[in-house]
């Protein structure tokens, strides 16, 4: 049934606990969490196609380059970003097969490396607004940067950062490979578009990576539009939106129509750096055609794929 098939995007709380540095075994310690609430899904009769943030991941990779680019070429960003892919695609994989292996659930995991198509002439290429990467803060390092042809902004959490374009997906490079793999929602658990996937423009028909990172949760969106299934769930950090969110008058959101969704995000309801691409994912979502987007944790998913916990977002 089209009810029980999902596209979910986790964040990257589901993969790296908050002020963790990263390391392999704390990594995998959450995502082992994360895969046992997604067991539970299946259990519950529910098929999924998965698909990841990557921020801190990357940004480590980024900061490897830095440090050994006297030793061995840097690699460039689109190149970064999918080795971030097999990295954080890998810990996930084994962890559910670990999982169903557990529960004694025959399902096939698979993780696909996946390209986003984006248009070479989209605006954000001349205007970069996606931070990536270490902060820097010795002048040295800044007038080295900017030398590299860096843009580099002052973030007010200290020190200047890198930022790059970050432009609208377009398509799933991959699709008809997804939807091979997944059937009818009765074959494999298909984890891709991590990190929003990596970022490709089409050059004289050939394909071609480029220097930007796209929004995890927009790619998601195009994702489910693409393997046409109707349910987006995005899990996050927190169980519900809210409105007026940390301020005395706050209050939230157990459901939202498409044309309040769009209200609230143009009235500035919803940051752009915290839940605004989550709501802006979920509007473009039903836009094309989805049926019902959710947006929660990763303590209530469960719940709120059965409409119990959680905000949703649905056309009317």
């Amino acid at each position: 049934m089209t009810a029980k098939k999902l596209v979910i995007a986790i964040g990257g709380n589901a993969i790296q606990p908050a002020g963790d540095a990263g390391g392999a075994e704390s990594q995998r310690r959450k995502i082992e969490e994360t895969c046992a609430k997604l067991a539970d899904l299946v259990q519950a009769g529910y098929s999924f196609v998965l698909t990841h943030g990557n921020g801190p991941q990357v940004g480590n990779i980024l900061l490897q380059n830095e440090e050994t680019r006297q030793l061995v070429p840097a690699m460039p960003l689109d190149v970064c970003g999918a080795e971030s892919q097999a990295l954080i695609g890998y810990l996930i994989a084994q962890a559910l097969r670990n999982e169903f292996a557990k529960r004694r659930i025959e399902r096939p995991v698979a993780c696909l490396i996946t390209q986003t198509l984006v248009d070479a002439n989209d605006p954000a290429f001349a205007k970069p607004t996606k931070p990536i990467g270490p902060y820097y803060t010795r002048e040295a390092d800044l007038i080295v940067k900017r030398a590299k042809g860096w843009k580099l902004v002052s973030d007010p959490r200290g020190g200047w950062r890198r930022v790059v374009p970050s432009p609208q997906p377009v398509d799933i490079v991959e699709k008809d490979t997804i939807l091979k793999l997944v059937g009818d929602g009765d074959g494999s658990v298909v984890i891709c578009a991590g990190g929003g996937g990596v970022p490709v423009v089409r050059r004289e028909g050939r394909l071609a990576g480029v220097e930007a990172v796209i929004d995890k949760d927009l790619a998601a969106a195009v994702l489910a539009k693409v393997i046409g299934w109707k349910t987006l769930v995005i899990a996050t950090d927190v169980e519900r939106v809210a409105l007026d969110f940390g301020k005395p008058g706050q209050r939230f959101l157990d459901k939202m129509t498409l044309a309040e969704a769009r209200t609230h995000l143009a009235e500035g309801q919803f940051p752009e750096g915290s839940m605004g691409p989550k709501i802006l994912a979920a509007i473009q979502f039903l836009e094309s055609g989805g049926e019902h987007a959710v947006i929660t944790d990763l303590l209530h998913l469960d719940a709120a794929v059965e409409k119990k916990a959680g905000t949703r977002i649905v056309q009317a």
